[in-house]
C-alpha cells in the first residue's frame, strides 16, 4: 500500500524536549548525558535534523496476540483483512500521512469483570501512538478502538516501555499488542503475529548540516559509510526496536551490526534532540515517525 507523503504531524512538546531516557543492553541509563559520545561532533549544538529518505531495512508490522487466545487470533486476522479490503485502513493512515483529521481514543479503566479488550503499546512513537492529554491517538490506536469495537468490548489501553510490551502480553497481563512491532522470531517467543498490516523500514536522522550521505543512492551506500565509523562515534535508538538491533547488530534479525555504540532513549524524539544538542552522532528509527519526529522538532528550533 503507497501512502502520501507526511505533510503535518507534530508532537507534543513534552515528548520532545523532555531529556529522560533508559538504557538497554549495557548502555547508559541516562540516555542523554553528557557523558554521551557523539564522534567528532560531540559537544556542539546543530540547528536542525533531517532524514536521509532511502530504506536501510524491508519489515512488516503485524499485532502480537496471546498465544493462548486462538480464537482471538482468528478474530483479528479477519478484522485486518476487512479493513484492509474495504479501505478503512488506508483512510486511518491517510489521517496520519495525508490531509485527514486523527481521531482520539479513550482508554477505559482495567475492570476484570467487564469483557475488555486490553492493548499493550507504547505511545511514544508517532504516527502509530502517541498521547495529547488524556487522549490516545495514532494508526494502530485508532484501529485497536474500531476492534474493540468490532469484538463487542470494552477497550482498555496499557501505556509501557516498548520492551515491556510483548513480555506483558506472554504474561497474559494484555490480550495483544500494538505498538508498531516488526515480526520477527524473537518476538514471536511471546506473542503470535497476526497477519501484516503495514510495511516499513528504519532511516537515518542526521543533522541538517550533514552532507555525508547527500550523494548516497541505496542502502548499501549509506550501510558503508556507517561502516566506517568508530566505536568513539554514538547512535541513538529507542529502546527494543529494530534500530536497536541494526546498530548493535543480531543474527536473528540478520543485521551485522555498525562499529559505533549504541545508546538506547525511551523514544525517537529524545534521541534526535539529544543528536542536536552534539551528544550522539546519528539516529536510526523507524521511517514513518523519523519523518513526524524531525518535522515536529524543527519547527521548534
Amino acid at each position: 500500500m503507497k501512502f502520501k507523503k507526511i505533510t503535518s504531524i507534530l508532537l507534543t512538546a513534552v515528548c520532545v524536549m523532555s531529556l529522560a531516557a533508559c538504557g538497554s543492553k549495557g548502555d547508559s541509563e541516562s540516555g542523554s548525558g553528557s557523558d554521551s559520545k557523539g564522534g567528532e561532533d560531540a559537544g556542539s549544538s546543530a540547528s536542525g535534523a533531517k532524514v536521509i529518505d532511502i530504506d536501510l531495512t524491508e519489515e512488516e508490522y503485524a499485532f502480537g496476540v496471546d498465544k493462548t487466545q486462538p480464537e482471538l487470533l482468528e478474530q483479528v486476522n479477519a478484522f485486518v483483512g476487512k479493513i484492509k479490503e474495504d479501505g478503512t485502513l488506508e483512510e486511518i493512515c491517510d489521517k496520519y500521512f495525508g490531509d485527514g483529521e486523527p481521531a482520539a481514543v479513550e482508554s477505559a479503566e482495567l475492570d476484570t469483570s467487564k469483557d475488555q479488550l486490553v492493548v499493550a503499546t507504547n505511545a511514544a512513537f508517532e504516527p502509530f501512538e502517541y498521547t495529547k492529554g488524556e487522549s490516545y491517538y495514532g494508526i494502530d490506536m485508532e484501529i485497536a478502538s474500531m476492534l474493540a469495537e468490532e469484538l463487542n468490548k470494552e477497550l482498555v489501553i496499557q501505556n509501557m516501555d516498548f520492551e515491556a510490551v510483548c513480555l506483558s502480553v506472554s504474561q497474559q497481563k494484555c490480550d495483544i499488542a500494538m505498538a508498531g512491532l516488526t515480526i520477527n522470531e524473537e518476538r514471536e517467543e511471546y506473542v503470535t503475529f497476526t497477519d501484516s498490516y503495514y510495511s516499513a523500514s528504519q532511516r537515518l536522522i542526521v543533522p541538517d548540516s550533514d552532507t555525508d550521505f547527500d550523494d548516497c543512492a541505496d542502502a548499501d551506500a549509506v550501510a558503508e559509510l556507517l561502516g566506517k565509523l568508530s566505536e568513539s562515534d554514538t547512535i541513538g535508538v529507542q529502546a527494543g526496536t529494530t534500530g536497536q538491533y541494526y546498530v548493535e547488530g543480531d543474527e536473528d534479525w540478520g543485521f551485522d551490526g555498525l562499529p559505533a555504540e549504541c545508546q538506547t532513549y525511551k523514544s525517537g524524539s529524545l534521541a534526535v534532540q539529544d543528536m542536536l544538542n552534539g551528544n550522539i552522532k546519528y539516529v536510526i528509527i523507524d521511517a514513518a515517525p523519523a519523518a513526524a519526529i524531525t518535522e515536529a522538532i524543527n519547527e521548534m528550533q
